[in-house]
């Protein structure tokens, strides 16, 4: 897979040490991004500068994230990203073209739109 061509994978280094991950990959059709931080560096910013570093790095849009339906902190760093989503779980709007999608996990993941 990190082969591939439609495979980006960047790590995420803060201090000289990993503490997480990203990457993008197509999915369906669709090309993802998915993320790891570090739980001893939540809330200090590195998910979002990590997102907004890999965002400037890879050029196809839209990219689609999802995050767990309560995971209340990776969806606001995926909506600071740009992302949008719908008030419905079920559906996703994505920004410019209005673009509606079934999650592929309603119960456990809510797909949130386009990231810019």
């Amino acid at each position: 897979m990190r082969s591939s061509a439609d495979v980006t994978l960047r790590a995420v280094i803060r201090d000289g040490r990993l503490v997480g991950s990203i990457a993008s990959f197509v999915m369906d059709g669709d090309t993802e991004v998915a993320y790891w931080i570090d739980r001893a560096v939540w809330g200090q910013g590195v998910a979002g500068q990590g997102i907004a570093l890999f965002l400037e790095t890879v050029p196809v849009r839209p990219l689609y994230a999802r995050a767990a339906s309560d995971d209340v902190r990776s969806l606001r760093v995926l909506r600071r990203a740009g992302s949008r989503s719908s008030a419905r779980r079920s559906r996703t709007r994505t920004r410019g073209a209005p673009k509606l999608r079934e999650p592929r996990c309603a119960s456990v993941s809510h797909r949130v739109g386009a990231l810019r």
